[in-house]
């Protein structure tokens, strides 16, 4: 009985910390959302994910009544459309899911976006308990444009356990063995600024640049840039290991029963944390900013995030979402030591100087 008083008095505290955070709250938000169902929809660009089309954007919709556009880009492709757009006058996007590289070198550095933080008025989200550390976990030198939604413990990469054995993959360096030339996908390492650079960074600063040549060069690893056809060689096994599979593309595969399987674990190399699936900004002169208000309110509540961290399986960072349901290797652990790649000045800086040595290693002749 006690802790259930307990528990009210917190919960009644922890709303009336965040009611006083913007006491007029309620009557915003029902202004912006009768707004906001007049303009009828909302443009959110982001990279292709089929949990974010057939799952989430859907939620959003059957919750408010206001229509998705989804705009999925890859990376640069958003930085030349943005660049082009903006050049002409044109202004076609509310909200932006990107990864770190274009959330924070694009978006912010370019002056695309404008504040998040005043748009988000619900308690549900403003409320600093509902986030790990206390805080909105702002991510920019401002801490009010770039809202970091996840942190997780990246997987080194994915392999169909019919074909590599747990034995067969202990080290990065069980990566060279002969038997596997050839058979190792991967987004383009040197194009872009996605997950094949990212992930062929990682291998470069963690092992070295002989280790990095090899892997990518040596061992004739195959670039595909459409994530469909690398899961669907992942399954086939043609391609038994592939690098930057991202686990939402594989669900109906597992579930059709291929065994398919990340690899958190090698002995000689430390795990990334990662912002991955996407970061959230809002764009400046927005077509709907009444709906995107809505919108970004809803991606960082307790409900979207939870489910976005369901289909993507990442670790969200608010206090909140249950986790029961993750992978338990991809919540970060107190005193482990990892290899953060959601920090600002990373990603705008060494991240950068860690790509552009990569580019120059591997665009080099075969």
């Amino acid at each position: 009985m006690r802790f259930g008083v307990f528990a009210v008095l917190l919960l009644l505290a922890s709303s009336a910390v965040a009611q006083a955070q913007n006491p007029n709250w309620q009557k915003e938000w029902d202004e912006t959302l009768t707004a906001a169902k007049k303009e009828g929809k909302v443009v959110v660009l982001g990279q292709p994910s089929p949990a974010m089309r057939n799952v989430i954007l859907p939620r959003f919709t059957e919750r408010y009544g206001i229509e998705v556009e989804h705009v999925a880009a890859r990376s640069s492709e958003i930085t030349g459309k943005l660049r082009t757009e903006r050049a002409s006058g044109v202004y076609s996007i509310d909200v932006f899911m990107s990864n770190a590289g274009t959330s924070f070198g694009i978006l912010y550095g370019e002056k695309f976006i404008e504040p998040l933080k005043p748009a988000l008025i619900h308690p549900d989200v403003a409320n600093p308990k509902n986030w790990k550390g206390g805080e909105l976990p702002f991510a920019d030198p401002e801490k009010k444009y770039v809202l970091l939604m996840f942190k997780s413990v990246d997987s080194f990469m994915v392999v169909n356990r019919s074909i590599v054995k747990p034995d067969e993959m202990r080290s990065a360096k069980d990566l060279l063995n002969p038997k596997w030339k050839g058979k190792i996908s991967t987004e383009d390492p040197v194009a872009g600024g996605g997950s094949g650079i990212g992930s062929a960074g990682h291998f470069y600063t963690e092992m070295g640049p002989e280790f990095a040549k090899q892997l990518y060069i040596g061992q004739n690893a195959v670039v595909q840039r459409d994530r469909r056809q690398l899961s669907d060689w992942l399954a086939r096994g043609s391609h038994p290991i592939c690098l930057t599979c991202h686990i939402d593309d594989m669900r109906s595969l597992i579930k059709d029963g291929f065994p398919l399987e990340e690899v958190f674990e090698l002995n000689d190399m430390a795990n990334r944390l990662t912002p991955a699936p996407s970061l959230l900004t809002i764009a400046n002169n927005a077509p709907h900013p009444n709906a995107a208000k809505i919108f970004v309110n809803w991606m960082a509540s307790k409900e979207g995030l939870e489910l976005y961290s369901r289909e993507a399986q990442a670790a969200t960072l608010r206090t909140d979402v249950d986790e029961s349901f993750l992978d338990p290797r991809v919540i970060p652990k107190p005193g482990v030591k990892y290899v953060d790649y959601t920090e600002y000045d990373w990603v705008v800086t060494g991240r950068r100087e860690v790509e552009k040595k990569v580019r120059d290693l591997l665009k080099g002749p075969k």
